[in-house]
């Protein structure tokens, strides 16, 4: 795998760690600001607000620049917006500087895909998006716990420093190792990115990333309830077991990437079909400490087998103009957090009981199967036409052959 992918990884690493630190830092942030801690809540409102508008909007715009400048610049806008989180003066200010980090999320994992799958050969494209996802997962690992005990001891402005810092070293990575020549400006501009947007294979592979990660987001949103309330652990034993689901998404996304380049279609599959299973399976799982704390690690291994089987599905159906489409699936990632977030309190507000979320996920995921399914028979459909299409245009030179 080339060296590049470790550039891509750093910038990851550092996206994936102020995505997700700001819920560790929520009371540091609420009691500084003096708002309520509902109130500092809108700040991971905003950054996914971001995401999703910035996600199509930067990579439309970018559209006929070179990738790896693409790529750079929207790192420096990850430094920026962070640097200005870091020095905020009050609630509106951060709120905007939350917005501003979140814009280059989406595009720079959209593009990022696109630049990682045109440095490898074709049977291992798979495993280039997930070397490249694999800093977003270790960011849940290691990343979100030190930036937040940093937050927490040296104040939750230091953190967004330290954010920072990774942004800076990853813009450097970034312009030694992403090379000029792989990552030039695509001939089709941005009509021909959204030429590409109009296919109806790349909607419903946008469909199976809201349904399968808002399967992932109903459940993980309510997570800490789980493991206190029905497991039985101490909120001071909560971060540690969220690193567990650190070490299953890492395992769950290099298994994925692994497997997808043999098969991307039974990788997706099995992986939708696995979360549905652990999901059903949470209220059992719960019953016990060291079955919640396996459940845990089995939900991000279930979740992350299908990053970059989807990714890549998405990049395939949409290959005249696959950097929209690409920037696009993390909108609609970050759409299936909000909406399974929304949806896991639904069933936990309904009264169905504390582990009710899961149940409302593993729902969401059998969905995801479905809209999987109705891909594929579109594809088999589109296949069986074109080889019609193709046996009719041979027909007229087979019967002068047989005339001969």
């Amino acid at each position: 795998m080339p060296l590049a992918l470790l550039a891509l990884a750093v910038g990851a690493f550092g996206i994936g760690t102020t995505e997700f630190v700001m819920m560790g830092l929520l009371p540091d942030v609420a009691d500084d600001l003096h708002i309520s801690i509902p109130a500092a809540g809108h700040l991971v409102s905003a950054y996914a607000l971001g995401v999703v508008i910035g996600a199509p909007l930067l990579a439309a715009v970018t559209a006929r620049m070179s990738r790896r400048t693409v790529l750079i610049a929207l790192m420096a806008l990850f430094v920026a917006g962070n640097a200005l989180s870091a020095f905020a003066p009050g609630n509106d200010a951060l709120l905007a500087a939350r917005f501003l980090s979140g814009l280059p999320h989406g595009a720079f994992f959209g593009v990022g895909a696109v630049v990682a799958t045109s440095m490898v050969a074709p049977e291992r494209k798979a495993r280039s998006v997930s070397l490249m996802f694999l800093g977003l997962t270790v960011a849940n690992i290691a990343g979100v716990p030190a930036a937040t005990l940093m937050g927490q001891h040296m104040g939750w402005r230091a953190t967004f420093l330290g954010v920072s810092a990774i942004g800076l070293a990853a813009i450097a990575s970034l312009a030694l190792l992403i090379p000029h020549d792989r990552a030039a400006a695509p001939t089709t501009g941005l009509r021909g990115e959204l030429a590409a947007l109009r296919s109806v294979p790349v909607w419903l592979a946008l469909g199976t990333t809201v349904a399968g990660f808002g399967a992932l987001f109903a459940a993980y949103s309510y997570i800490t309830p789980m493991l206190t309330d029905a497991a039985g652990f101490a909120e001071t034993n909560v971060t540690l077991l969220l690193a567990l689901f650190g070490v299953g998404a890492t395992a769950g996304n290099l298994l994925g990437g692994r497997l997808a380049d043999h098969s991307l279609r039974g990788t997706l599959f099995s992986g939708l079909a696995s979360l549905a299973v652990v999901l059903l399976l949470f209220p059992v799982l719960m019953r016990a400490e060291w079955s919640a704390a396996l459940s845990v690690a089995l939900l991000g291994m279930a979740a992350f087998v299908t990053g970059s089987p989807l990714q890549l599905m998405v990049m395939e159906k949409a290959a005249a103009g696959p950097s929209l489409a690409s920037s696009a699936n993390q909108a609609a990632f970050n759409l299936a957090n909000a909406g399974g977030a929304w949806i896991g309190g639904l069933a936990l507000a309904a009264g169905f009981g504390v582990t009710s979320p899961a149940l409302a996920g593993a729902v969401l995921a059998v969905l995801g199967l479905g809209v999987a399914g109705v891909a594929y028979a579109v594809d088999r459909r589109h296949e069986v036409a074109h080889e019609g299409r193709v046996v009719a245009a041979h027909l007229p030179e087979q019967a002068a052959a047989l005339r001969s």
